[in-house]
């Protein structure tokens, strides 16, 4: 299956499409957004470890994966899936990550407080809101299916998680965040990718 499948050529055959310059605007803007926030989200990652103390940030260190409620990695065959698919995907993702950003900021104003990392978490979770937004945005002008609704709301499945993270104790509290934290950067990551296939002249 080619990756250009589901391409912006593919969507413009729908006539419901908006206007081809204004769709392409749109979706330039919105890769622009991904492509700043994948940066930032490296760089939010790289601060998080660095604050987290032994044995976060050792050479070789390699923690635990905990599942965190209400959202999983981008799997293995998300590349190959079809376009339309893969950015709802990205959608439902980035309507996730905020209250679990937000559950993790709470975490670390308890474990590293009157540090900057609590405003970079709080910048997170509302660039997550934003582009989440941007690609909902796309999405629509391209006449694709809405995502399907989460069965719990994201809020409650995160204020889950950090409970019950804070109740097992520091460690298991700062693995939640790690886990979030790298969750935001490789969605983020992963959504610029999956728009750059809708960008004129992006990769084949």
């Amino acid at each position: 299956m080619s990756q250009r499948e589901g391409s912006l050529e593919d969507f413009q055959a729908d006539s419901s499409i908006s206007p081809l310059p204004l769709l392409e605007a749109k979706i330039h803007q919105t890769h622009s957004l991904a492509r700043l926030l994948t940066k930032y989200a490296e760089q939010l990652f790289q601060e998080y470890v660095q604050l987290q103390g032994d044995p976060f940030g050792r050479p070789g260190f390699s923690p635990p994966r905990p599942p965190v409620a209400g959202l999983s990695a981008p799997g293995a065959g998300h590349a190959g899936l079809p376009l339309p698919e893969r950015l709802r995907l990205d959608a439902g993702a980035l309507a996730a990550l905020p209250p679990l950003l937000d559950a993790v900021r709470r975490l670390q104003a308890e474990l590293n407080p009157r540090t900057a990392l609590l405003r970079r978490l709080e910048e997170a979770a509302r660039r997550a809101r934003a582009l989440g937004a941007a690609l909902e945005a796309v999405l629509a002008a391209l006449g694709a299916e809405p995502r399907e609704p989460r069965p719990e709301p994201a809020a409650a499945a995160a204020a889950a998680a950090a409970a019950a993270a804070a109740a097992a104790g520091a460690f298991p509290a700062k693995l939640l965040g790690l886990r979030v934290c790298g969750l935001y950067r490789d969605w983020v990551s992963r959504t610029e990718a999956d728009l750059g296939q809708l960008v004129p002249g992006g990769p084949a």
